[in-house]
């Protein structure tokens, strides 16, 4: 047997306005988005909001829907659109945000796991990391360098 140690390295900015410029302003973006989210049954919103390398910023909600799972994460709501329009863009930046109408939330929320595997597929489809920065609506923001940190035995295509 042998055993294996895994380590990740995250960032921890006490608050949005330690962040550099250009991700203050990505992170505006995705309250912008977060708060035109559609989540009727859990009232809890997200916003995501995309660097691309040509300098387009691509934003993403949630969209419930009565029949779960039917609806969809800002995050891949995003990428996925992001995939659709820009193809040939690689994703540099994202920022995520959340919001629970029901409490406040000033805790860092990352990704879910369904969102973490789609990040993943693009890091390796572009061959280059994308860096995360997330947050609840008030409070810390953690910055990943790359989906890895938050996902290391990436499930890719390597293994189909």
């Amino acid at each position: 047997m042998k055993e294996i140690e895994i380590k990740t390295r995250l960032e921890i900015y006490d608050t949005v306005e330690e962040l550099p410029r250009d991700v203050q302003q990505l992170m505006q973006r995705s309250f912008w988005i977060r708060d035109k989210a559609y989540a009727p049954y859990s009232n809890f919103l997200v916003g995501a909001a995309l660097l691309l390398s040509n300098g387009q910023i691509i934003e993403g909600n949630n969209q419930e829907n009565a029949c779960y799972p039917s609806g969809l994460c800002a995050e891949r709501t995003a990428i996925y659109y992001a995939g659709a329009q820009f193809p040939e863009e690689t994703i540099l930046k994202m920022a995520i945000s959340a919001k629970s109408l029901r409490h406040k939330l000033s805790t860092p929320t990352p990704p879910c796991g369904a969102c973490r595997q789609a990040i993943a597929e693009y890091e390796v489809k572009q061959e280059q990391p994308i860096e995360i920065f997330f947050t609840g609506e008030t409070g810390k923001v953690v910055k990943s360098s790359s989906l890895a940190n938050l996902l290391p035995l990436v499930f890719d295509k390597t293994y189909l």
